[in-house]
C-alpha cells in the first residue's frame, strides 16, 4: 500500500515517462497548410514572372519597322561578306555581314542564289 505523496517506482522509470510522451501528428488539414505554405513562395515568384515577361511579349517596341531596311537579291556566286562589301563599302564587312545575319535569322553564313535578303536601313546603298 502507498501512502498519499509517495510515488511508485514503477511511474518514475524513464519507460514510463517514455510512454506519456506524444508524437506531433497532422490532421488533414494540417497537412494542407503545410504544403499551401511550402508551395506559397513558388507561386508569388511564378505569377510575378508572368506579370513582368506577359508585358515584354505583348509590346510592339523595339520591333522592326517596315522602313528600316532595304532588300536585295542575291546572285549566284554571292556571299555574304560580298553583299556587305557591295552595300557598305565604308563600313567594316563583318558588322554588315552580323547584322544582314540577325535581321534575316540566317541560321549561318549560306545563302542562295534568287534569295531576297533584308539590309538594315544604316548599311542600305543610296538610291
Amino acid at each position: 500500500m502507498t501512502a498519499i505523496g509517495i510515488t511508485s517506482p514503477a511511474l518514475t522509470t524513464p519507460r514510463a515517462a517514455a510512454a506519456h510522451v506524444t508524437r506531433l501528428r497532422l490532421t488533414v488539414r494540417g497537412r494542407r497548410v503545410l504544403a499551401a505554405l511550402a508551395a506559397l513562395p513558388a507561386v508569388i515568384a511564378l505569377s510575378l514572372a508572368m506579370i513582368s515577361g506577359g508585358s515584354a511579349l505583348a509590346s510592339r517596341d523595339g520591333g522592326v519597322a517596315e522602313e528600316s531596311f532595304t532588300s536585295v537579291t542575291v546572285g549566284a556566286g554571292d556571299s555574304l561578306w560580298s553583299i556587305a562589301e557591295e552595300v557598305a563599302p565604308a563600313a567594316d564587312p563583318r558588322d554588315v555581314v552580323d547584322a544582314i545575319v540577325r535581321l534575316n535569322g540566317l541560321d549561318g553564313g549560306a545563302i542562295l542564289a534568287g534569295q531576297r535578303l533584308a539590309i538594315p536601313a544604316e548599311y542600305a546603298p543610296a538610291p
